[in-house]
């Protein structure tokens, strides 16, 4: 068992001392889960049903056994050490036996979430040659209809199906008829550079790209878990995640195994308020992390009615919120929003810390451990106040790697596109800026800046301003062509209940952001409409707005 408690977790001192060396050989299911469930076994998840009624309580050895017993019968299946599986499951306890029997086996596991359709698991199988399909019942038609399409295909295994055609192995049959006892030489040796997952980009601009992620990957969310999340073993942690997205490697996965907290794992469906606020009692979760969407939609509730005093730390990530929304939160749960910043391709590389003064709206500051900077297209760091791309230094100054940074998008057709990575730096492709402080502040995806009679402007500034206007429930920026501007201001808004669109609306909405924001921000053209374009995971896709203008 990792032991993290000689590691300062004071910002200021941890941003010059801290560096968790990546050991040369490592598996997290092997040295972190069986070590934890050997050595300080207790609970590690409270898997909730539907219902809002604790369905059973998963112990870190009870991991242990059912991972060792789905390696051992993956092995028996044919699978070995590089093959690839895609996986479709929902917030439940098999979901983590499956991940971990692959990553004993060295199966590379593809997390991918409920919202697939049919055509998007085929094109994962394609793309990565996967053997095997591990789903739920639900996901089992899909697979059928596409299996002719995708001729590496061997094995079909489903959860929780109680009728099973044929073709379909049982997850739970194959588990109890295996012993799970796995030696790790027998199949190993697992280097931490060894591919463990792969996650594939939501693609707003494009198809989505496949992101190999090592085994180091998991322990370098450490940092994570240290100094944004501020996690310990007393924790009860709850993320609301799908888990098929990377955000559920950074909230229910990696840095709460690795600090030996407690995950609670609700299987429920959308967001019914007062059933989460509920939650966060009954089960006395102490770190809670959720989308900017679901604290607007708390902060429209009265809070008084609900006992939070559990919560010590609170997360978001995605996009600022809304300066009142984290005052009314703080309000009634003691707590400040804090902000963090990552990707797919990364750990949590900017946040907001513990015992550093919050700036709402902020990124934060760069994570302990990693160089990140604003720079321009040569990679000159810029001074503060200029916008410029967020990047991660990837020549250091001991000739390491950056814990948890990616090394490329994986080819179909073989090798990698290291596209993002030159001068010295990985781009991460969304811009900042910098204040005298330190603090980043997002300005968006570098190809969704908007250039008008020589001003930048953020998107995603203009849209947080919209937000802040009652008839606004959510809204899309775009830089619509311009004969004198080259570009002017547009916004597509979807308005919340009960306000109808009108000019007179428009102009009150413009007038409102002229107020809250540099005049020359505000929108020109303003289209009310009923729906805005989105990739799977919910991010705006910008690029057809444009397209359709």
């Amino acid at each position: 068992m990792i032991d993290f408690s000689h590691i300062e977790r004071n910002y200021d001192l941890a941003k010059t001392s801290y560096s968790l060396p990546i050991p040369e050989e490592f598996n997290f299911a092997y040295d972190v889960i069986d070590r934890r469930a050997a050595e300080a076994d207790k609970t590690a998840l409270i898997a909730i049903g539907a219902d809002g009624k604790k369905s059973s309580t998963i112990t870190y050895s009870d991991l242990s056994y059912q991972s060792g017993q789905f390696a051992n019968a993956l092995k028996n299946l044919g699978l070995s050490k590089g093959d690839f599986a895609c996986v479709v499951i929902g917030r439940i306890p098999e979901w983590y036996g499956v991940l971990f029997g692959c990553m004993k086996l060295g199966v590379i596991s593809m997390p991918g979430t409920n919202l697939l359709t049919a055509k998007d698991i085929a094109y994962r199988i394609q793309q990565s040659g996967a053997k095997a399909a591990i789903v739920t019942a639900e996901h089992v038609e899909k697979v059928d209809a596409i299996r002719e399409q995708c001729p590496t295909l061997k094995h079909l295994i489903v959860i929780d199906a109680e009728h099973l055609n044929e073709d379909w192995l049982d997850f739970r049959s194959l588990c109890k008829a295996e012993s799970s006892e796995i030696d790790p030489k027998s199949v190993g040796p697992f280097k931490s550079t060894d591919m463990m997952m792969a996650y594939f980009t939501s693609g707003t601009t494009a198809l989505p790209k496949m992101v190999p992620r090592n085994f180091g990957y998991g322990l370098a969310h450490a940092a994570t878990g240290l100094f944004w999340m501020d996690l310990r073993e007393t924790d009860i942690h709850w993320t609301l995640t799908d888990t098929g997205w990377a955000k559920a490697a950074w909230g229910m996965l990696f840095p709460q195994f690795l600090l030996g907290s407690t995950i609670i794992l609700f299987d429920g469906k959308g967001l019914d308020v007062d059933q989460h606020l509920q939650l966060i009692h009954e089960f006395k979760v102490s770190t809670f992390c959720a989308p900017p969407t679901a604290y607007r939609m708390f902060a429209q509730t009265d809070l008084k009615q609900y006992d939070l005093s559990s919560l010590r730390r609170c997360m978001g990530a995605g996009e600022p919120l809304n300066p009142e929304v984290i005052r009314y939160w703080e309000e009634h749960t003691g707590t400040i929003i804090a902000d963090g910043y990552g990707q797919t391709e990364t750990i949590n590389i900017v946040a907001n810390f513990p015992g550093q003064k919050t700036k709402f709206g902020s990124m934060g500051q760069p994570v302990p451990g990693l160089d990140v900077a604003v720079v321009d297209d040569e990679g000159k760091r810029l001074p503060p106040g200029e916008v410029g791309h967020i990047a991660v230094r990837t020549e250091t100054s001991d000739g390491t790697w950056p814990p948890g940074l990616f090394e490329g998008y994986l080819k179909p057709e073989g090798g990698i596109d290291r596209d993002a990575f030159r001068n010295g730096w990985y781009y991460t492709g969304d811009t900042a800026e910098r204040d005298e402080d330190g603090y980043l502040w997002f300005v968006g995806r570098a190809d969704d800046l908007i250039s008008s009679a020589g001003y930048r402007i953020s998107p995603f500034e203009v849209e947080s301003a919209l937000l802040e206007h009652p008839a606004v429930a959510e809204s899309a920026v775009i830089g619509a062509p311009d004969p004198t501007r080259g570009q002017v201001v547009k916004a597509f808004i979807i308005l919340a209940r009960g306000h109808n669109g009108s000019p007179q609306l428009a102009q009150d909405i413009q007038d409102f952001c002229k107020n809250l924001t540099a005049p020359y921000k505000y929108p020109r053209q303003i289209e009310f409409v009923s729906e805005l374009p989105k990739t799977i995971s919910g991010k705006i896709r910008r690029v057809e707005l444009r397209e359709g203008n």
